[in-house]
């Protein structure tokens, strides 16, 4: 997966376009500031949602999370291995530990979300 080609919401979402979906999942720095992942609430397959509506939660050993959609669309998928490893997100947020795929409703909404560099320098804007 190609870093340069996600976006990022101001939420800490990150989004990636492959095959046609859309693999979400939360970015370095919102791992760093949740801790230890213990726990996931997620969406069922199916779900439709809106650019910003909570997802979830992400509970981790400091905080309870909401984990929102980046981008409007349907739930297609949700990370099966989160089930019984909702630490992969820490040890692997940009890639294994992606939490949902998404069929995106309106592709258009992509361009309103930060690249990696907006991102970052949004980041070190927060700290």
């Amino acid at each position: 997966m190609e870093g340069e080609a996600r976006r990022y919401a101001r939420t800490h979402e990150w989004i990636l376009m492959e095959d046609g979906q859309a693999a979400v999942g939360i970015s370095e720095y919102a791992v760093q500031e949740l801790g230890d992942i213990v726990y996931l609430e997620l969406p069922e397959s199916g779900r439709t949602v809106k650019a910003g509506e909570s997802l979830g939660e992400i509970e981790s050993v400091k905080a309870v999370s909401d984990f929102y959609a980046p981008v409007s669309g349907e739930v297609l998928e949700v990370n099966p291995a989160l089930q019984d490893k909702p630490e992969l997100i820490n040890e692997s947020p940009l890639t294994d530990g992606w939490i949902v795929k998404l069929q995106i409703e309106n592709p258009d909404e992509l361009e309103s979300l930060m690249t990696r560099e907006a991102y970052d320098a949004f980041v070190a804007e927060q700290t």
